[in-house]
């Protein structure tokens, strides 16, 4: 025992000898929900506990650790069942039910890592998770770059997102904004078009596909705790 303790000693101070994080992570995120996110005050009140309570989001992460595990690479996926629509300061969108779909190339200890991970960005949103499956991910973001708003996710045949950018036509009342914050912490986020929005899986009770919304967020994530 006492040779446990000492290695875990020697462990955490070389963590903090070179300045190291446990939680040290940056990588790029992706959402969308069954509401609009960028949307004038007419739209976004004939939605409002309505819809937008259903949402697919995921992280890659590009580069980084959390609770010690190196996570390079590899992605996870959260999707929600709201009791109300998402971001509405005027009514609780709780209880969530919550789907974890975690990149079936990690190992069993990753595999831990990313789903403590995911809760710990998604906060409340994926603390009742009733079912966790292992599928492979693809994340693209085209050009690497976010500000272009076109990337797709897909975790296996259960959960799709397509995105482009926000165009002069899907101006539709010339008074729109970004109406709702990203489901999670965020560096930098981009509102963007919903070209593709479904889940197909289980554990919810219901499945869903949302194409063709103002409904989607494109961005890069940090953290470091």
């Amino acid at each position: 025992m006492k040779k446990i303790l000492g290695c875990g000693m020697l462990a955490a101070s070389v963590l903090l000898a070179g300045g190291l994080s446990a939680n040290s992570v940056r990588g790029d995120y992706i959402e969308a929900r069954t509401a609009d996110v960028f949307t004038g005050p007419c739209f976004a009140n004939s939605e409002v506990e309505l819809v937008g309570n259903l949402a697919v989001f995921g992280w890659r992460i590009n580069q980084g650790s959390f609770q010690g595990v190196p996570l390079d690479g590899l992605a996870v996926v959260g999707v929600v069942r709201a009791a109300n629509t998402l971001g509405n300061v005027h009514g609780a969108a709780y209880p969530v039910k919550s789907v974890l779909i975690v990149d079936e190339r990690a190992n069993a200890e990753q595999r831990l890592a990313l789903k403590a991970f995911a809760q710990r960005m998604a906060g409340d949103l994926l603390q009742d998770i009733v079912r966790i499956e292992y599928q492979p991910i693809q994340f693209e973001i085209e050009g690497n770059n976010v500000h272009g708003a076109r990337a797709k996710l897909s975790a296996g045949t259960l959960a799709t997102i397509q995105t482009r950018a926000i165009r002069e036509g899907d101006h539709l009342c010339s008074n729109e904004i970004t109406w709702y914050s990203p489901l999670t912490k965020t560096e930098h986020a981009m509102p963007a078009y919903a070209l593709a929005h479904s889940y197909k899986g289980s554990g919810l009770g219901t499945t869903w596909s949302s194409p063709e919304k103002r409904s989607a967020f494109v961005a890069t994530f940090a953290l470091n705790e």
